[in-house]
């Protein structure tokens, strides 16, 4: 995108941001004037506008060289705004769409009197309020869902295979530090034989982590019988996309970009690169699904391709139709690329929406925004995560943070 088409965005971003705070504005000012008549409008207005900047603060600041207290609570604040911005928003829209149909239904007299506005703002206020709690508390919680997946005959495993997905853990965000020690606890006592990170472990800046030598000691604590396996997400990017690597190794995850590894000589894993990453990946590209997975001449066999192989990895492996091919892949809407090659596709990316109604809005725009989806018998499995953290608001409403444990046979 050019820069002016950038700026121009950016401009009219802000101004429906601006519209929508004067908006809110006007609403509660009514309704805290009602009930304090000597309330200054100027230093109210002065106040609110201080915690609208609230929502952009953060972004700035997380490179800062602030104290982590100071940053913490600037991105708890920031996050709460936005549940409160969205929450405020959305009621008092649906308060003056009510009080607009009484109006016209005459069920409400003109002008409306100030003791309707008094009460619908107290609504919007409580109920706002009560959301929002009930949105942190929620995600202050880790849900284990649970799925099984059975193989096409030629390629059951004996005795199965447990694997744990999460996804989404957005390292850096308010909240995400805190809620860590519980994701790990909870992945761990699904005793996994293997665990998957399907991207976004990071909030877009490794700097905006507090203590990454912590964060790093409770990932090394994850516990698999064949390892830890990620693939990076688009929040995994920018700047600091070395330091997110170098973390990721040293945490004794196994990074896959566009790359596969045999795991225990039963299953291919294969990572995928985010096909949009937010700042790039410092040059690195996503390759077509016809580069990494070629079809060999034998219908039953394919050749899977390392664009680039570390000492002791294999480039190429052809599989012969009986090794299962486990694709992690952050995004699903990317699963059309893959045919029947592939037996599974774990992804998250979606959030399955985090805060009631965005639930709708990615239900209508993705194929599979949450849950086991298969478009036909022989088509991949796709599982999404809803993701074990939160993006932006520390609060889950109507969704919740989770780790998905998967029985593979």
């Amino acid at each position: 995108m050019k820069p002016a088409a950038v700026t121009t965005f950016f401009l009219i971003v802000l101004t429906l941001y601006a519209g929508a705070n004067l908006y809110i504005w006007k609403r509660l000012s009514q309704c805290v004037c009602a009930l304090c008549p000597k309330t200054n409008a100027v230093i109210f207005a002065i106040i609110y506008a201080v915690f609208a900047a609230l929502l952009i603060v953060p972004n700035f600041a997380a490179f800062a060289t602030l104290p982590a207290a100071i940053k913490d609570a600037l991105r708890w604040s920031s996050g709460c705004w936005v549940g409160f911005f969205l929450y405020a928003l959305m009621l008092f829209v649906a308060a003056d769409a009510v009080t607009v149909t009484g109006r016209l239904s005459k069920l409400i007299p003109r002008p409306v009197p100030q003791s309707i506005r008094l009460y619908a703002g107290l609504a919007v206020i409580t109920l706002t309020a009560a959301l929002m709690v009930y949105g942190i508390i929620n995600a202050s919680k880790i849900k284990v869902t649970s799925y099984t997946v059975r193989l096409n005959s030629n390629k059951a495993l004996p005795g199965g295979m447990k694997i744990v997905l999460a996804s989404d853990l957005h390292l850096g965000a308010a909240g995400s530090e805190k809620r860590l020690p519980k994701i790990v606890d909870a992945i761990n006592s699904q005793k996994p034989d293997l665990i998957c990170l399907a991207g976004d472990i990071f909030n877009s800046s490794y700097n905006a982590v507090s203590d990454p030598e912590k964060a790093s000691e409770l990932l090394k604590s994850l516990s698999a019988t064949h390892g830890v396996y990620a693939c990076p997400g688009n929040h995994d990017a920018g700047k600091s996309a070395v330091e997110m690597v170098d973390f990721l190794e040293r945490s004794g995850v196994k990074l896959l970009n566009d790359e596969f590894d045999i795991v225990n000589g039963q299953i291919v894993v294969l990572g995928r690169l985010d096909p949009r990453p937010i700042g790039g990946f410092g040059g690195l590209r996503r390759a077509g699904i016809a580069e990494l997975i070629v079809r060999t001449g034998n219908e039953t066999s394919v050749t899977l391709v390392n664009k680039k192989s570390a000492p002791g990895q294999s480039r190429l492996l052809t599989v012969n139709g009986n090794m299962p091919i486990i694709v992690i892949d952050h995004n699903p809407k990317s699963i059309h690329e893959y045919g029947n090659e592939v037996d599974l596709v774990l992804s998250g990316h979606t959030h399955k929406g985090q805060l009631f109604p965005a639930n709708l809005i990615t239900k209508a725009v993705y194929t599979a925004d949450y849950g086991h989806y298969q478009k036909e018998p022989n088509a991949p499995n796709l599982i999404v995560t809803s993701g074990a953290g939160t993006w932006g608001p520390p609060m889950r409403v109507g969704t919740n943070c989770e780790i998905v444990g998967i029985s593979l046979f």
